[in-house]
């Protein structure tokens, strides 16, 4: 789990709003449960929210070769070399 000398490296974490698509609905739905003491007949409206923003992104194929990480480490290959 080391890094590589000279290796470019860019942390995820700030970026971490960006791959956190329905982290929104899913905070609002866990926060009515925990409201209503774990009844989720009382958080139909916050549940079926959550339930189409998972849907809506299912359909969307998750791309490593996309990442900013794989493109610096693609750049950097022939400066180290």
């Amino acid at each position: 789990m080391g890094r590589k000398a000279g290796g470019l490296y860019i942390n995820p974490k700030k970026f971490g709003a960006i791959g956190k698509p329905c982290m929104k609905e899913m905070v609002t739905f866990l926060s009515c449960l925990s409201l209503n003491k774990n009844n989720d007949d009382k958080c139909v409206r916050q549940k079926d929210l959550l339930l189409s923003c998972v849907e809506s992104q299912r359909g969307k194929p998750k791309n490593p070769a996309r990442t900013i990480n794989y493109h610096l480490q693609r750049l950097g290959k022939d400066k180290f070399l």
